[in-house]
């Protein structure tokens, strides 16, 4: 039985806009390489996506007590990184979801989130 696995890639800024010529490129490669690591290790990439810049997030406050929602237009917080894109994968083990998510391109850090399945939702 495979478990599945969120991987958050991790910048220390995150805005399209503001990438030099030729490395979307290069980072479309880095993560063909990822894909076809984790192909080859058996595993399987079911998700994922790159994400808006955090100017493009809204932060959201759900109704309570009778008051209505609260939408704020990012950027959210004050923060020196940003979640730039993820992927969940699908492995045999935490062991070769941690080996998988390290082949990850980032220019930061990963974050490894084992997703709770909750069968019936």
């Amino acid at each position: 039985m495979s478990d599945k696995y969120l991987i958050l890639i991790v910048e220390p800024t995150w805005d399209p806009a503001s990438i030099p010529e030729g490395a979307m490129g290069e980072a479309s490669r880095a993560h063909g390489v990822f894909a076809a690591a984790v192909a080859s290790a058996g595993a399987k990439i079911v998700g994922g996506e790159a994400l808006q810049p955090p100017a493009a997030s809204i932060g959201i406050m759900p109704a309570k007590n009778g008051a209505p929602a609260v939408f704020t237009n990012g950027p959210l917080a004050e923060t020196t990184e940003v979640v730039s894109g993820y992927y969940v994968i699908e492995a045999e083990s935490l062991d070769q979801a941690k080996e998988l998510a390290a082949l990850c391109p980032t220019g930061d850090r990963l974050e490894l989130h084992p997703i709770w399945e909750m069968s019936g939702m």
